[in-house]
């Protein structure tokens, strides 16, 4: 059965595409789509599991990290162009979100967005699942995987698409990459590592985030595994602007925090899921 809820946030995601040159406010999005603001706040942030501001504020700084990397407009038009109003209200979120000043970001000459458009699944948000319904990815999996991935972009910063999807590969083949989906549509991946006991990735569609999956994933990962082993997984440091509640999830699933790192240059902390001792003993 179709949500005529997504239709119509299909057709707010149309007119943002179509306006990311402009100064969009919730405001004057919902005056657009003849929509009350409070009602198209929460009827965006329930179905995209993002509030409209984050997914204009994401969309408009990927176009203009693609500029700078792809173009030789200067930073100012650029900032205008992605419906900023001065050179310092844009230079002072792109940092925020990249973590580099624009200039900088240009300098280094690698383009990779925050956030890519949204492509929602019409079918209401399935409910329900039971861990017997994660399985081992096989190659077939990998297009659809690739396709979550793109759309759950915003969590994970830095992302290099070839090694991805090479490392995918590898996972795939090795039985360390777990689906679940709804239908025909994938909802739900993870990669994870024997050896350092890590979750690699764990992306849930925008739809489905509210649904329990990530727990069930966890718990599959802890029972059938990597029973008795100490998880960890890695996620925005606290304050990071451009954290959308990855760090609060963690904290509801159980995991603690530790130590802060440097990925790929950008700034994360390590988070920890103790052990389970009866497991441990058993094994």
């Amino acid at each position: 059965m179709e949500n005529p809820a997504v239709a119509n946030i299909e057709i707010v995601i149309e007119y943002i595409e179509n306006h990311l040159n402009d100064k969009l406010t919730l405001e004057t999005v919902a005056e657009a789509v003849h929509f009350s603001k409070y009602h198209l706040h929460r009827m965006f942030t329930e179905t995209t599991g993002m509030t409209i501001h984050d997914y204009i504020q994401r969309r408009q700084l990927t176009e203009a990290a693609k500029l700078l990397v792809f173009s030789d407009k200067p930073i100012i038009d650029i900032a205008f162009l992605c419906g900023y109003e001065s050179q310092q209200a844009f230079s002072a979120a792109f940092k925020s979100m990249y973590k580099l000043p624009p200039a900088e970001y240009r300098e280094n000459c690698i383009f990779y967005p925050l956030q890519l458009r949204f492509s929602l699944y019409r079918k209401n948000a399935g409910c329900g699942f039971e861990k017997s319904d994660i399985r081992p990815a096989t190659p077939d999996d990998l297009p659809a995987w690739m396709e979550l991935m793109r759309l759950v972009i915003d969590g994970y910063p830095v992302m290099d698409e070839t090694d991805y999807q090479n490392n995918l590969i590898r996972c795939i083949a090795e039985k360390r990459a777990l689906v679940l989906e709804d239908g025909s549509t994938m909802i739900g991946a993870m990669m994870f590592s024997y050896d350092s006991g890590s979750i690699e990735f764990l992306g849930i569609h925008p739809q489905y985030r509210r649904k329990g999956i990530q727990k069930l994933f966890l718990d599959v990962l802890l029972e059938v595994y990597l029973p008795g082993r100490e998880i960890c997984m890695t996620t925005f440091r606290e304050g990071d602007k451009a954290d959308t509640g990855y760090r609060k999830l963690l904290k509801q699933l159980g995991f603690a925090e530790r130590e802060l790192l440097v990925e790929f240059g950008y700034p994360t902390q390590r988070f920890v899921y103790p052990p389970d001792r009866e497991q441990k003993e058993e094994t």
